[in-house]
């Protein structure tokens, strides 16, 4: 299969395959473009020539039960990182444009590549859905893409006909020693990430007052995601048009919990002085079914598998009260979401 996604929605005991049997993929200028648009979409941060946004047409969908695997076997070397000097340099650049108050809110993200033996992507997929009951996991593969896999806790756009959901998740904690047993209850936030957090939901809640009605704001509340723990909070609500969805994902997309604001400026800041491409880090991803069921995802947890390297991508918010070494000390936290999957 040249074109192919499969993804297992959080809690399920399957996963589900869809696939395009010709080669004529469908690439988009816009996010706007994809109203009408039925299939597996997978979206970069910013489209561009090289990373286009892309529809695997549904010629073949079909259920499978997970298989019980053991722990897959792959000899990894680190090759390279976005290491620490680096990450400083990075940091210094964005904080700066923050305390001088350019923004409210920044994500950095940097890359971290290991060389790898050989493995099967559907088992490094297996792997990770073991790993994480409670997280989307996709495993997406085209020859226009390159192959990535996702294990992502946020919800971008998820529903089907006029009742929809979707999430403010920012805010990041790393569960240690006794909290792995539980889910986060006792985790005290910092009023950094309970700002951070606040930045995200009052911009989805605009983002909605032009496209829903009947919007109903849950939280925010603490939710586990693999070893971390973030603020959550969760919008119902019913389109006004389900016809065009390109237009509400193009408003939310990307949100402030993986850009900053105000959006297009921190767009256009983080594309132009981030030390590593993101390319379909941080957009998003999964079907889409205008009239049946979308779940689409932000990309986060990720890594792009190429023949002999594992590229892995993680970032953070940084506000004007920040401090470089805690942000540097969460990347690292959310790299070893895709580590635990092949060390």
């Amino acid at each position: 299969m040249d074109n192919y996604a499969v993804y297992r929605l959080p809690h399920q005991k399957h996963y589900t395959l869809i696939s395009q049997t010709g080669n004529d993929l469908q690439q988009l200028d816009s996010v706007a473009d994809l109203s009408g648009c039925r299939g597996f979409v997978m979206a970069p941060f910013m489209q561009t020539e090289e990373c286009p946004i892309v529809v695997i047409r549904p010629d073949v969908v079909k259920d499978v039960a997970l298989p019980a695997i053991a722990e897959p076997h792959c000899e990894t070397e680190l090759l390279n990182s976005d290491g620490l000097n680096c990450y400083r340099n990075d940091f210094e650049l964005f904080h700066k444009a923050l305390a001088v108050g350019r923004f409210k809110k920044l994500v950095l993200s940097r890359r971290c590549d290991f060389r790898h033996t050989d493995i099967d992507a559907m088992t490094l997929f297996v792997q990770a859905c073991n790993l994480y009951p409670r997280l989307f996991i996709a495993l997406v593969s085209t020859p226009v893409t390159g192959t990535w896999l996702f294990a992502s806790p946020e919800i971008l756009l998820e529903g089907e006909g006029h009742a929809w959901r979707t999430m403010a998740l920012a805010g990041t904690m790393k569960l240690e020693a006794e909290d792995l047993k539980g889910e986060g209850e006792a985790s005290r936030w910092s009023p950094k990430n309970i700002q951070e957090q606040c930045y995200v939901a009052n911009y989805i809640t605009e983002c909605l007052q032009k496209f829903a009605s009947d919007v109903v704001e849950e939280g925010p509340y603490t939710v586990r995601a693999a070893d971390l723990v973030h603020l959550r909070s969760d919008f119902s609500f019913r389109l006004k048009d389900d016809d065009h969805l390109g237009a509400i994902l193009e408003a939310l997309h990307p949100t402030p919990a993986v850009c900053g604001l105000p959006k297009k400026e921190a767009r256009d800041f983080i594309l132009l002085h981030e030390h590593s491409p993101r390319k379909y880090y941080s957009g998003f991803m999964g079907p889409l079914f205008p009239g049946g069921q979308t779940h689409l995802y932000v990309s986060l947890r990720c890594m792009q598998l190429t023949a002999q390297t594992f590229h892995l991508y993680a970032g953070g918010g940084i506000l004007k009260d920040s401090d470089v070494d805690s942000e540097w000390r969460e990347t690292e936290a959310k790299l070893q979401t895709m580590r635990n999957v092949f060390q």
